[in-house]
């Protein structure tokens, strides 16, 4: 509970120094590097690792806790079992002719060995993600990531779109992740005290169970919500008139430095995803071989 994402950490790192908007733009373009495509499974493999290192780094320098990472990921493994149903329990589509089988049974259904990659593939991309989000969310307060947001979003006041009310509604959201969960641990443990149990009993005595921790967080909730609108507005919030900001984002050097050490980034593993895919002889660009030819 002491590291849940939305929750600053206040340490003086030079990623906590940076402008909230480079950091943004940085957890973008790193979040659209994973995604690429990079050719066949071993060069995707290899080139994310490669990025997976960048990421560790970064959190390294931002002094993130590798516990809280590590607890964050125990909520994917239900999204690895069902990854790995979909794509190596389910018959491949399309022509299989070029797939590798891991096992073939009598009855012609076949597990291939493309669909355990494809499965891990996914789920390291999700890491990824979770990885660069734990950065910006430990480095960055509620209120940075609304000024961040709503300098992206100052294009489309020209079609007269709410940008002020949309980025301070995300602030709040984000605000009150930790206050939620905080507030869900008091009234797990005070129904604990009142005999009820999470843990033990079939699926329906659990769903039971979680509606007694369910209402009461809700109503605290519509509780939270109604104080919170009731002190913008004694002091004097107008989400519609024209409001002035108390800071004011400038970038310094370490922005600039920063914003070019991404580009180059993003330009390194943007060729690298130009030549495995168009260029003739590097489709087995960083290619490994195995005995079984699984890549």
């Amino acid at each position: 509970m002491k590291n849940v994402f939305g929750k600053l950490t206040p340490y003086n790192t030079i990623i906590h120094r940076l402008d909230p908007r480079v950091k943004m733009f940085a957890l973008i373009g790193l979040m659209v590097v994973c995604f690429l495509p990079y050719g066949n499974y071993a060069n995707r493999f290899i080139i994310l690792g490669i990025l997976f290192v960048v990421i560790l780094v970064l959190m390294a320098i931002s002094k993130c806790s590798f516990i809280s990472f590590l607890s964050n990921l125990k909520s994917l493994w239900f999204m690895m079992i069902f990854l790995l149903i979909i794509f190596v329990f389910v018959p491949q589509a399309g022509d299989t002719s070029s797939y590798h089988p891991i096992v073939s049974f009598p009855n012609g259904y076949t597990i291939y060995y493309e669909g355990l990659f494809q499965s891990l593939h996914v789920f390291f991309r999700l890491i990824m993600m979770i990885a660069l989000t734990l950065i910006l969310t430990s480095t960055t307060s509620p209120m940075e990531m609304t000024y961040a947001l709503e300098w992206y979003l100052t294009p489309l006041r020209i079609i007269k779109f709410p940008t002020q009310i949309i980025s301070m509604t995300l602030s709040l959201a984000l605000r009150f992740i930790p206050t939620l969960l905080d507030e869900a641990n008091k009234i797990m443990k005070a129904q604990k005290s009142r005999g009820v149990d999470y843990e033990k009993g079939f699926i329906t005595k659990k769903v039971r169970s979680v509606t007694t921790l369910i209402v009461p967080l809700l109503s605290s909730c519509f509780s939270r919500s109604d104080e919170l609108s009731l002190a913008m507005n004694a002091r004097g919030y107008e989400p519609y008139s024209k409001r002035s900001s108390y800071r004011v984002l400038k970038l310094g050097t370490n922005d600039y430095v920063s914003i070019l050490f991404i580009i180059l980034v993003i330009g390194a593993f943007g060729t690298m995803c130009y030549f495995t895919q168009n260029v003739a002889g590097y489709d087995n660009f960083l290619y490994l071989w195995f005995n079984v030819e699984a890549f």
